[in-house]
C-alpha cells in the first residue's frame, strides 16, 4: 500500500488516538492526560454515532510527498464509511470495501484483529493502556479559536509511528486536530472542521453497488 493510501488509514486513527492514553512525565501530568482523554472516550460511546468533516495533509521533504484534501468519516460502533476525493471506504463490522475512483476499482476483504484495531474505537479503547504512553503537554487555541489541551502519546513498543499529538477543546472534550509523525519521515496532520452527532443507518456502512454500476468488483477474501 502506497504512502497516500496508509495516510487514508491515518486518517482513521484521529479518533482513535484522540481517546488513548496511559503516561509519563509526571504524576499530575499523567492523571490530566488520562482525565482528559477519558472525557472524550465518554462522549463517543455515548453518542449514537459521528459524523466528522475533515481537513488533511501530508509532508515528507525527504520523500518528496506533499498532499492535501479535505473528507468525511461517518462512524458508529465499529463501522464506518470514509470518504476523500481519492478513497471511499465502507466497513460493516465484518467486511471492507475500498473503491479507487481513479480506475474505478473496488477491493473486498475482511480486515484481521491488526487492521481492526486501527478502524475501531471501541478495540483500541479497551487496549490504549497496554499499547500507549501519553502525557501532558500544556494548552493551546484550536483552529476554531478554542482554547485545547495538548496529548502526546507514544507507542509503547517499536511502531511505524514514531508520535502522535492530539489537540482536544478544553470546553467540549472534542479533537481538534491529530498529527501523526511517522519513522520514515512521513508528517500526516488532520484538522478536523466540524464534528457531530449522528444516527446512521446500517446500509451506509455497506458499499451501494448500483450507485458504481462500472466498478470491478476484486474479492480478496
Amino acid at each position: 500500500m502506497n504512502n497516500l493510501n496508509n495516510f487514508h488509514l491515518t486518517i482513521l486513527l484521529f479518533i482513535l488516538f484522540a481517546i488513548c492514553g496511559n503516561p509519563q512525565k509526571t504524576i499530575a501530568q499523567t492523571t490530566n492526560a488520562e482525565t482528559i482523554i477519558e472525557k472524550t472516550s465518554q462522549i463517543y460511546k455515548q453518542w449514537s454515532g459521528m459524523d466528522i468533516r475533515f481537513a488533511a495533509n501530508i509532508r515528507s521533504e525527504k520523500n518528496g510527498i506533499f498532499e492535501s484534501f479535505e473528507g468525511t468519516i461517518i462512524m458508529k460502533n465499529n463501522k464506518f464509511v470514509l470518504k476523500t476525493p481519492d478513497m471511499l471506504i465502507w466497513f460493516d463490522g465484518t467486511t471492507q470495501w475500498i473503491y479507487m475512483p481513479r480506475n474505478k476499482e473496488v477491493n473486498i476483504n475482511t480486515p484481521t484483529g491488526s487492521e481492526l484495531r486501527l478502524y475501531n474505537p471501541m478495540i483500541l479503547l479497551q487496549d490504549y493502556k497496554k499499547d500507549f504512553n501519553v502525557s501532558y503537554i500544556g494548552e493551546s487555541t484550536s483552529a476554531n479559536t478554542k482554547i485545547s489541551y495538548d496529548i502526546a502519546l507514544t507507542p509503547k513498543r517499536k511502531d511505524d509511528i514514531e508520535k502522535i499529538e492530539v489537540q482536544i477543546e478544553k470546553n467540549s472534550s472534542l479533537p481538534a486536530k491529530l498529527v501523526v509523525v511517522m519513522r520514515n519521515d512521513i508528517r500526516s496532520t488532520v484538522t478536523i472542521k466540524e464534528i457531530k452527532e449522528t444516527s446512521p443507518q446500517e446500509k451506509m456502512f455497506t458499499f451501494p453497488e448500483t450507485e458504481y454500476p462500472e466498478a470491478e468488483i476484486i474479492d480478496l477474501r
